[in-house]
């Protein structure tokens, strides 16, 4: 699920509640899943990966990563993102543009906090996405950190990244793939509607 706290009152953060508010009733699977694709100036290599979306809060959209990760390194380099998210049950697509950065160390401390020891464990064992020797290492690695005294304290290492769009695309498929496809664009500062052929 994904937790929306005072959300925008613009047009298109009420039209994506709603279609969730849809997905949701409609019993959509990984729901919170949201695809983010970066580009890498160092090595010159666009990456695309899911994450949880664990929040939009007012016009904030947060998931949160490994700061030591190929993500967090393609966001270092060039802070520009897409993201998307497709929800089969209802057959809608939403495509997002948006300008990428870190959450404060407040707000990923206190997010830590109230989390399970146990997935708190796996963030504080884990050089999340590079190589090791094997699964088991894996394992190992988490059931030493599951002994850690301390495994309410966020690593400096772990916490949350914030965007927040300036582009919205909803695309709903429909028969004869006549599907309809409506913008959101803010032009300074002013949200300008428009649609797309399909």
């Amino acid at each position: 699920m994904i937790q929306f706290n005072n959300l925008n009152q613009e047009i298109p953060y009420q039209l994506l509640k709603e279609k969730y508010d849809e997905a949701f009733s409609a019993g959509q699977k990984g729901i919170e899943a949201i695809s983010i694709s970066s580009y890498n100036k160092e090595i010159s290599e666009v990456d695309s990966r899911y994450v949880n979306l664990k929040f939009i809060i007012n016009d904030e959209f947060i998931f949160f990563s490994n700061y030591d990760s190929p993500k967090a390194s393609s966001f270092n380099s060039n802070n520009q993102i897409a993201a998307l998210v497709y929800w089969s049950s209802i057959n809608i697509q939403i495509r997002m543009k948006a300008k990428i950065k870190k959450t404060s160390n407040a707000f990923n401390q206190n997010y830590f906090f109230g989390r399970s020891e146990e997935k708190n464990a796996l963030a504080i064992s884990s050089n999340q996405s590079k190589l090791i020797d094997s699964y088991n290492q894996v394992l190992n690695n988490y059931n030493k950190s599951l002994k850690n005294d301390n495994l309410k304290k966020c690593p400096e290492y772990w916490g949350g990244y914030s965007f927040t769009p300036h582009y919205f695309e909803f695309w709903e498929g429909h028969e004869s793939r006549i599907n309809k496809r409506e913008i959101f664009e803010k032009i300074d500062g002013v949200w300008k509607h428009s649609f797309l052929q399909p």
